[in-house]
């Protein structure tokens, strides 16, 4: 992890800004001569609107992997509800428009999983409200350096954070007056390493300095209908350290986190409150097409939309369950299939946990 420099600098009437080389100056406090300090008001509730795995279809190894609308109707079920302060999830793969990659040398490139989403595909997400994107996982590298930066110019140009590679380990960014910085987690080549807990609670003590509301993303835990559950343990998955995403997540809030939010099985996973932090341990696949497995509970996956105050502390969380097909796409699932698998993970590995899960919302039992 490349070190984060920082030094306070006074100014005329006894304000200390905290500058950073990564960042733009922040006011952290003004101390007057009568020695009082004045607190920054912020908002009092924060709408965190999140979502799992999204790649809307890949043109690689050809273009028969696209969807018959060109992906434009990719969010159509959810218009209405990509909304809020902050509209969150993790792109898995690249925007980069022709190229082959690396690790399907020697395989089959219809059964290597490489994902490359034409250059267009970025603007569906930016028209849906989607504001930061996580870049740490197992796709976004598919096409080596040259996807990375490629992914990196086209969403600096829409105006849309992102972190998780090695060279953009955070971001800190302002919306309606409330200071965000994001930063993202996987287990995988060039991205800032979950399995490195020390390292990333060292980051985030450093981003709590610096910003009112810190959001953590990892990609983490093995994949599929056998890792539903939050084992405590590290995941090892195709001889891989996937993480101890439990102890990650509360390393990470014990630095200053203020919301943890987790993807990478595929499946929706157990949600927990610690320290009136909200934790997703996997908000599971939520728009992804193409050679994604649909099967089971890989098809189900929730559009959370988390309320929190202005220290951070969790208020509650509405659920919207979502349903992928190969042919229907994304559709609201009146069964409410990940909102009861939600709950029924999390009374399994968490017990005694004190949420309460009624009509769809998430809210801590008195």
């Amino acid at each position: 992890m490349k070190n984060f420099i920082s030094f306070l600098v006074l100014i005329s009437g006894g304000a200390y800004f905290l500058m950073s080389c990564q960042s733009k100056p922040v006011v952290i406090a003004n101390q007057k001569k009568q020695d009082t300090v004045q607190v920054r008001k912020i908002k009092d509730t924060i709408s965190i609107t999140a979502v799992g795995d999204i790649m809307l279809g890949s043109a690689f190894p050809s273009k028969s992997n696209l969807p018959p609308d060109d992906a434009v109707k990719s969010f159509q079920a959810v218009d209405s509800l990509l909304k809020g302060d902050i509209v969150f999830g993790n792109l898995e793969g690249c925007f980069l428009n022709s190229g082959n990659s690396s690790k399907c040398n020697g395989l089959n490139p219809g059964s290597c999983y490489a994902f490359r989403m034409p250059e267009r595909y970025a603007g569906i997400y930016k028209k849906a409200g989607f504001n930061v994107l996580s870049i740490a996982n197992n796709h976004v590298g598919d096409f080596d350096a040259l996807g990375r930066k490629n992914t990196a110019k086209i969403l600096d140009s829409l105006k849309i954070h992102y972190a998780g590679q090695t060279n953009k380990q955070f971001e800190i960014f302002e919306k309606d007056s409330v200071r965000y910085a994001f930063c993202a987690f996987a287990p995988n080549e060039n991205t800032v390493s979950i399995n490195k807990i020390d390292s990333a609670k060292a980051l985030v003590e450093r981003l709590k300095k610096l910003a009112d509301i810190v959001i953590v993303s990892f990609h983490g835990g093995g994949e599929g209908a056998r890792f539903e559950h939050v084992t405590r343990k590290n995941e090892i998955f195709f001889r891989e350290n996937r993480g101890n995403v439990y102890a990650f997540a509360h390393a990470v809030i014990d630095a200053g986190a203020d919301v943890v939010l987790g993807h990478g099985p595929h499946v929706t996973r157990a949600v927990e409150v610690y320290k009136n932090k909200f934790i997703a341990y996997s908000l599971g696949n939520f728009c992804t097409y193409g050679m994604f497995s649909l099967k089971g509970n890989n098809s189900i996956a929730p559009l959370l939309q988390l309320k929190i105050n202005a220290k951070g502390d969790f208020l509650y969380a509405d659920v919207v369950s979502i349903k992928q097909e190969k042919i229907s796409r994304l559709t609201l699932d009146k069964n409410f299939g990940a909102f009861k698998r939600m709950k029924t993970l999390t009374d399994q590995d968490f017990k005694g946990n004190k949420l309460k899960f009624e009509n769809n919302r998430i809210t801590v039992i008195d």
